[in-house]
């Protein structure tokens, strides 16, 4: 889409919730528009005010401007990282897209496969930003922009997340939580087509029912997904909970033979791998097929409100490492000890982190990894054709974070920034685009964000999302007493009688003894990943 005068053309992905207010402005100054959209608000925003314009949105977008007379192009990616842009800048040609996979059947990119970000993987099990697994194509950051002039990327950070320094208010924390949360879902719930609901029956997604129902949506659609084991199915909570606030309520019940053909299916989508995601696709092309195209999901409330366990045991390691560092050198010995005998793969996690700098940082790496350090360089350097000699971990490409009051402060931060951005966004984004429906994420919204940030961690990180339940007594005790899951599959089960034969070639060359099962898939999902490129692993 360009303006009438030829000079900027748009491509933008995304949805912006003020452009209504933003269009208001520029009408009242007399500018005209030619549609409804908030495409045509974005250019007319880049023409008075420039990158200026960035702080003005509310919303999840990621766009390109092409500014004809000065023969720039200007990328910009929302707040958080809810769209993805990925870019190359090669040979003279500058090429930018919303998946790797775009950019790498156009021809940008090479064949090599990234080493570093092979052992982002199997650390995390995803790919952390700005790298991805090819050579030559790098991801936006998220809060960032840049510009592209005669060959030249210039790349800069507009936004980042951050925690003030507790300050008091005289309004109680949750009065504030909840007056912030219904004026994100009056934005969220802005629509030209009806806006359904993930409902997993957990805290989060039942906070999205009640929310709609305070805000006065009256017609609400639900959507979960049930499976034959007990022990990981919460479809009778999200039935029970659709029940009492009376929606419309769609259940799929996940059998073997299903998930199998949708694990297919689900594989042809996959744009980086990730050990997570085929929830995501699977409850999408659920509500797709039930003629849904806008849908929410709960998404983000774990990370701003304490909902891991890792709110309170990543402070304990930093602790109990900050206790061995009273003998001199021990914490290393240790951490060695660890690393290199102990059975336990989370105990040899733990002593990559003792041998590290003593953070939260590294503590909550160790604490959210699937390999440990040793073992995921050994896997990268396999894959990635190298050797351990040549394979030397670079952290220049590693976002400095900001600082934090807390310890809890410093979780959240690695919360939102690693597993949320690198993980759970991106699987949400493709898995849901995959099926034509715009997945919006309440909770992981800037103005609200802003807001909650400035509650003091003491009442903002209470374990057990406290906070979130005084602001929303409407949560039945069923919600709330009951063990957190969510949309959890049984993947050993399956794995092992429908893709028994190229799991166990895949578990027989990790080089571990007693791989764990999210170690298994880890490498069985990176594996499905060359087969979809047609490329062939080193390992």
């Amino acid at each position: 889409m360009g303006l009438p005068d030829g000079r900027f053309t748009i491509t933008f992905n995304g949805e912006i919730y003020n452009f209504r207010e933003l269009r208001a402005e520029f009408e009242q100054g007399g500018v005209l528009f030619q549609t409804g959209t908030d495409t045509e608000v974005l250019l007319r925003l880049y023409e008075r005010y420039g990158q200026g314009m960035l702080d003005k949105l509310r919303g999840m977008f990621a766009f390109a401007i092409w500014d004809e007379l000065e023969q720039t192009c200007f990328l910009a990616r929302d707040p958080f990282g809810i769209k993805p842009l990925y870019y190359s800048n090669r040979g003279g040609v500058f090429a930018f897209a919303s998946e790797l996979r775009a950019l790498q059947e156009a021809g940008f990119g090479s064949a090599e496969v990234d080493a570093q970000a092979l052992l982002s993987y199997f650390e995390s099990g995803s790919v952390a930003e700005p790298r991805t697994l090819v050579h030559g194509i790098r991801s936006l950051g998220a809060g960032h922009c840049l510009e592209w002039r005669n060959g030249i990327v210039e790349n800069n950070s507009w936004w980042r997340i951050q925690f003030p320094v507790e300050t008091s208010s005289s309004e109680k924390p949750s009065t504030t939580l909840r007056e912030a949360l219904l004026e994100s879902t009056r934005r969220h719930f802005v629509s030209d087509v009806p806006v359904g609901i993930f409902l997993s029956g957990g805290v989060d997604s039942t906070a999205l029912v009640a929310l709609a129902r305070e805000i006065g949506i009256k017609d609400i659609s639900t959507f979960s997904i049930g499976v034959d084991d007990p022990a990981l199915d919460e479809s009778s909570a999200a039935r029970r909970t659709a029940a009492h606030f009376g929606t419309d309520h769609h259940e799929l019940r996940l059998g073997e033979e299903d998930g199998k053909q949708r694990f297919g299916e689900y594989i042809q989508h996959i744009d980086q791998p990730s050990i997570d995601g085929f929830n995501t696709f699977t409850v999408s092309s659920f509500a797709r097929e039930k003629g849904i195209k806008v849908v929410l999901s709960g998404l983000g409330g774990d990370e701003m409100f304490a909902g891991y366990p890792s709110f309170t045991q990543v402070p304990r390691m930093v602790k109990m490492a900050s206790m061995l560092d009273l003998i001199p050198g021990i914490r290393h010995h240790i951490g060695m000890k660890f690393e290199c005998h102990a059975d336990s793969h989370r105990l040899r996690r733990v002593g990559a982190f003792l041998q590290s700098a003593n953070t939260v940082r590294n503590a909550y790496r160790a604490f959210r990894g699937i390999f440990s350090r040793r073992a995921a360089r050994l896997l990268a350097a396999r894959y990635a054709g190298v050797t351990l000699s040549e394979f030397i971990r670079s952290s220049c490409d590693e976002a400095p974070f900001a600082s934090a009051p807390t310890p809890q402060d410093e979780v959240s931060l690695c919360e939102l920034s690693l597993y949320m951005r690198n993980q759970l966004l991106k699987d949400s984004d493709v898995m849901s685009m995959s099926q034509g429906l715009e997945l919006r994420v309440l909770f992981v919204d800037r103005t609200l964000y802003e807001t909650v940030a400035r509650i003091p961690a003491a009442s903002r990180l209470r374990q057990g999302k406290k906070l979130l339940l005084e602001a929303l007594p409407e949560i039945p005790e069923w919600v709330v007493n009951q063990p957190k899951r969510g949309f959890v599959f049984p993947y050993q089960k399956w794995a092992s009688s429908t893709w028994g034969p190229m799991f166990e070639e895949t578990v027989s060359r990790i080089p571990v003894k007693n791989p764990t099962w999210y170690q298994s898939w880890t490498v069985f999902m990176l594996d499905r990943w060359f087969e979809q490129r047609g490329l062939s692993p080193s390992a």
